[in-house]
């Protein structure tokens, strides 16, 4: 489906990293000291996006699947543009979860539905669970997903926060002992907004409810053809760049119990995009080099620039073979060579994007697409009410 992207771009276009303020920042009557310091120390420390992506892997779904995974990319390349206001140094934390629904292989018991993943913005593993789904033909029970999310995942109670739900299917809304209208009611509680993706006839979808599921809580409906082929245009700069991300890779510094496997997820990752398509590995490419790609748990060179003081807390053991014996310092040096290293691929690779984006814009035969500006003028919207901009 050529347009799964502008689910994930709806999705994901409000995010990229954290920050320490709320993007709500309404105009306010003077406070007094008191008052001023004690909203200070009441402000949460960091404002979040949270996506839930409810995905239907029955077996009319191969289309929606290939498309997530191919598209996710360019739609994360998207994100690194939000902020917080005119505040340009205030960006809200993106956190994504997952889940599929409507496959025979999940539990009758369970609604034919899983968690694929909760709340996370490990983009290397949201990748990897994405390239996890396999589809299969079941019952597809919209208003139980939709209600399953809303229960399973901590959304929290930061009024400042954008919670957004986003639901892909073509069967009837209405399947199910559960209500969707009843689940619709419960996000609108929550202040979780669904939005609904219909695979199919635009007005098949509203005459199944779907449009009347995104309603009730403000949001959006849309109706896409799922089995639609996206069109990649290669560009004069795409091998560079993915010559540069193997580069890139070589400045990971894996440490700790989980060091080894997050840099072999990054490299499978990697491939899983290779495998897509090349311009698939170049967007990924794209992503790695931006503020959205972000690796304190396992990568010593990000975990540093979070808190210099894990240098004096990780065991020998914990440490890569190459740095076991070395001292603090000679490590912090080799540490910030490293990162050094990261900063200038990094700046090579975005130059290059830029130069990439005016070919396509240039080469680009057909419009993106109606579903795209739809998809985008939505989420702006909604995030507009918590007074997100963008850089561009």
């Amino acid at each position: 489906m050529k347009y799964l992207k502008h689910l994930f771009g709806t999705v994901l276009f409000v995010a990229v990293a954290g920050t320490s303020y709320g993007c709500n920042l309404k105009a306010t009557e003077p406070m007094s000291t008191t008052l001023i310091a004690k909203s200070i120390v009441d402000k949460p420390a960091k404002q979040y996006v949270k996506i839930a992506l409810l995905l239907d892997t029955s077996n009319s779904m191969d289309g929606l699947i290939n498309q997530a995974k191919a598209q996710l990319w360019d739609i994360v390349n998207e994100f690194t543009h939000a902020k917080c206001g005119n505040d340009r140094s205030s960006r809200p934390s993106l956190q994504i979860a997952l889940y599929e629904y409507g496959n025979d292989n999940l539990s009758s018991n369970e609604g034919y539905i899983r968690q694929v993943i909760g709340f996370s913005d490990d983009l290397d593993e949201i990748s990897e669970k994405l390239f996890s789904l396999t589809t299969n033909g079941g019952e597809e029970y919209c208003g139980e997903v939709i209600q399953t999310s809303l229960k399973q995942l901590d959304w929290g109670k930061n009024a400042d926060d954008l919670k957004m739900i986003f639901i892909a299917g073509n069967e009837p809304f209405t399947q199910g002992k559960l209500n969707y209208k009843d689940a619709a009611y419960n996000a609108k509680e929550k202040d979780v907004v669904v939005n609904t993706i219909f695979c199919g006839n635009y007005e098949q979808g509203i005459s199944t409810m779907w449009k009347n599921g995104a309603t009730i809580t403000g949001g959006d409906y849309m109706a896409i053809d799922h089995n639609r082929q996206v069109v990649h245009i290669a560009t004069p700069y795409d091998d560079v760049i993915i010559r540069l991300n193997s580069q890139l890779n070589n400045t990971y510094i894996s440490y700790g119990s989980l060091g080894r496997q997050k840099k072999a997820m990054q490299s499978e990752q990697d491939n899983n995009a290779v495998a897509m398509e090349a311009a698939v590995a170049v967007k990924r490419s794209v992503s790695k080099s931006s503020r959205m790609y972000k690796n304190s748990q396992w990568d010593l060179v990000d975990a540093i620039e979070d808190d210099e003081e894990i240098l004096s807390e990780l065991k020998e053991e914990e440490l890569p073979q190459e740095l076991q014996g070395k001292s603090e310092n000679e490590i912090k040096t080799y540490v910030d060579a490293k990162k050094a290293e990261r900063e200038k691929i990094q700046k090579e690779i975005q130059e290059l994007n830029a130069k990439r984006e005016a070919y396509i814009a240039k080469n680009q035969k057909e419009e993106t697409g109606e579903l795209e500006n739809a998809l985008l003028s939505a989420i702006k919207a909604q995030a507009s009410k918590k007074n997100y901009t963008w850089d561009k």
